[in-house]
């Protein structure tokens, strides 16, 4: 069965180069921005896979930081650090956590599965959150404890009050919290429940006034290609009232919304999302969207508005509601982090916006993403082209990378803090 496996996978290796060189003319313009040019879909029968063998950072080597700004290791030597969170005392916490294997069906999810654990995107998850305190003001974390464990994927993370909840891929947790805790202790409450399995993050969002939580949870799938019943409560931005337990969909049709962060002008509430897969390099775009209650967003039926894909048995209805993101990110750039950057937080970047952690794609010819990129935002809304923070995540001849950037927040005295979950270090980013 391996040696017939090996010959399936040799073929669809060879099926993708082909695949690259046909969809090669869809590469030249990235979709990018509120008016992307997007190419025409080119259904792919066996979708391209690529992705870089996992290298990790040696020595001095770093990520290389924009024009003005400097990078070193807040920490070291994590497990697949994904989301950070900042507690009111300036301890960081850290989510360490990733995909694990799976019962593989096809010559195609085996080729995945392998080309996966080459690039470290899968394996045994460390399932906890760790606490990092600088006690010394020098940006490094010195003092680590491990904050709680034995979670199920743990990711976003959020205070109210002296509440701390936990978005597990099965659900939202609570432990009771007092300022300078350096673990979590007592039973955990239980307090809202989600379908596992497909994407597995769940990011959380308290709103300013403390009352309610949002929660991004993605789709059990690609294109919705196990039925609209799997798919049920899913890719979808969710709203908990924390008084009354009481949750509901805010919005839909968001394939995978991870990320979530409010304008502070507006209080209006931003998403990215990682779109589908199987159309072509730039087809269709990553993107961030303001996210509007009771909004729908296209998935499965349609992308970029009402762009339909007709790989999906359709909804008309459905279709004609779809609303159209705020800005393009790029095809398959996998844009999970983001938070709000206030102006002059860092060095040349003198107005407001949004930073974006874009962990690399593995579904086109040419890679995309592998850096933390920062949005201009006015009265608002994005405002101009896309400005890198954060690069030098993978190699230039794209064999190999060193991290991907994911889960990215302003830090305690300004800066910037990154997690690279394949580097397994969370990079701080300050002024030079």
């Amino acid at each position: 069965m391996s040696q017939l496996f090996a010959r399936l996978v040799a073929m669809i290796g060879a099926f993708m180069i082909m695949m690259r060189r046909w969809s090669s003319a869809d590469t030249r313009v990235p979709a990018m921005g509120g008016a992307p040019i997007i190419p025409e879909a080119r259904a792919q029968k066996i979708m391209t896979l690529k992705m870089p063998t996992a290298r990790g950072w040696e020595g001095e080597h770093t990520p290389t930081a924009a024009p003005g700004l400097t990078v070193n290791a807040f920490a070291r030597d994590l497990k697949h650090p994904r989301w950070i969170y900042i507690l009111p005392n300036d301890d960081v916490l850290v989510a360490e956590a990733l995909p694990t294997p799976w019962a593989v069906k096809s010559a195609f999810e085996y080729a995945m599965l392998s080309t996966m654990k080459r690039a470290a995107a899968v394996g045994e998850s460390a399932n906890r959150i760790t606490l990092f305190r600088d006690t010394t003001g020098d940006g490094v974390g010195d003092v680590r404890k491990t904050f709680i464990d034995k979670q199920n994927q743990p990711f976003g993370m959020a205070l109210v009050d002296n509440t701390f909840y936990i978005g597990n891929t099965d659900g939202i947790v609570s432990f009771a919290y007092e300022t300078g805790d350096t673990e979590l202790k007592g039973t955990p409450q239980k307090l809202v429940t989600f379908k596992t399995g497909g994407h597995w993050t769940r990011s959380l969002l308290v709103n300013t006034d403390g009352t309610k939580l949002y929660a991004g949870v993605g789709s059990q799938s690609n294109i919705s290609e196990n039925g609209m019943e799997a798919e049920e409560g899913r890719a979808a931005i969710y709203e908990f009232d924390i008084a009354s337990g009481n949750s509901r969909v805010f919005a839909s049709g968001l394939r995978n919304p991870v990320g979530v962060a409010w304008e502070p002008s507006t209080q209006v509430l931003w998403t990215v999302v990682n779109e589908r897969d199987g159309l072509g390099d730039e087809v269709p775009p990553d993107y961030l969207t303001s996210v509007t209650d009771g909004g729908f967003y296209g998935w499965p039926f349609c992308y970029w508005g009402q762009t339909v894909d007709d790989r999906v048995e359709q909804d008309t209805a459905k279709v004609a509601t779809a609303l159209t993101p705020d800005y393009a990110l790029g095809g398959h750039t996998a844009s999970l982090g983001l938070c709000w950057l206030p102006a002059n937080t860092l060095n040349g970047f003198t107005t407001d916006g949004m930073v974006i952690g874009q962990h690399g794609s593995w579904n086109r010819s040419t890679l995309s993403g592998y850096k933390v990129v920062f949005v201009p935002f006015e009265n608002g809304k994005p405002s101009g082209p896309a400005r890198d923070i954060l690069s030098g995540f993978l190699a230039p001849d794209e064999k190999v990378s060193y991290g991907r950037p994911v889960g990215v927040t302003v830090g305690p005295g300004g800066c910037l803090l990154v997690a690279d979950d394949v580097g397994n270090v969370v990079w701080r980013v300050s002024n030079t």
